[in-house]
């Protein structure tokens, strides 16, 4: 019989669950599944007062959630995390990443042309520099316990820049499908997977913000002929977030209705 070997980070009890961007739309959506997995989710958002209400909410449907006030372009809001979770931080097992900024002007992407270095700057605070210093915060606990799922929340634009994405959001989703890889390859063997998911156009408050026009123009290019739905992100990230993920690390999963097929 052929020696085996066994594989780290198949199975852990459910631990603390972080989720950005989660005091509403696929945040949130994403933050609720977890818990219903069993995990104390927090839920982490720069609003503050949404977060809350968020995190209350999950606790008025018997689930375990608690809200955190961040500003993630802020370097001491990040750093303060890990002390302001206390021990739920010690039991960190999931850091979803989906927290993203994407301006516009008059419901429109602003030209790569005419993009001012502060809007540059703040967009790859959010959706990148983000993204790189929590998991680097979340890898101790996580290799402590050799169980760890991080799941970046990218973008169709980051695969293939087009619609009404601006090029400060394609760079930062581009890099971060990069980051992605960067970390799996690194950290494979001490039982933490790292993935990302690239949706296409999800109805949430953030792709509402478009003019009636380009939303009409962006349904026309997706084959089965509506918008996803935050809970479809949800469900996949659960899926990645669970057990039976463990031999998936440093893949990009498209979730855009056929809009790219590759």
């Amino acid at each position: 019989m052929a020696d085996t070997v066994s594989a780290p980070g198949t199975g852990a009890a459910p631990g603390t669950a972080i989720v950005t961007g989660a005091a509403r739309g696929m945040g949130l959506a994403i933050a609720r599944r977890l818990a219903q997995q069993g995990h104390h989710v927090a839920l982490v958002d720069v609003l503050a007062d949404e977060v809350k209400a968020s995190a209350e909410a999950l606790r008025g449907e018997g689930l375990k959630a608690s809200g955190f006030a961040v500003d993630l372009a802020n370097e001491a809001d990040l750093c303060a995390l890990p002390q302001r979770l206390g021990p739920l931080f010690e039991t960190v097992s999931v850091l979803v990443n989906n927290a993203a900024i994407s301006p516009k002007r008059d419901g429109r992407c602003v030209p790569a042309a005419e993009i001012e270095l502060a809007q540059w700057e703040a967009v790859l605070r959010v959706n990148l520099t983000a993204p790189f210093r929590l998991i680097q915060l979340c890898l101790p606990p996580m290799r402590a316990r050799r169980w760890g799922r991080v799941v970046n929340i990218a973008s169709r634009a980051g695969r293939s820049p087009g619609g009404v994405a601006a090029a400060d959001y394609v760079t930062t989703k581009s890099g971060l499908l990069g980051l992605t890889r960067a970390f799996a390859k690194e950290i494979a063997g001490d039982g933490v997977t790292v993935n990302a998911i690239a949706p296409g156009r999800i109805e949430t408050p953030m792709t509402r913000g478009s003019t009636p026009e380009v939303l009409a123009g962006v349904l026309s290019t997706i084959p089965v002929g509506r918008f996803g739905q935050p809970e479809e992100i949800a469900a996949l990230v659960a899926f990645l977030a669970g057990g039976e993920s463990g031999f998936i690390t440093g893949a990009t999963f498209d979730v855009n209705g056929g809009v790219l097929m590759i």
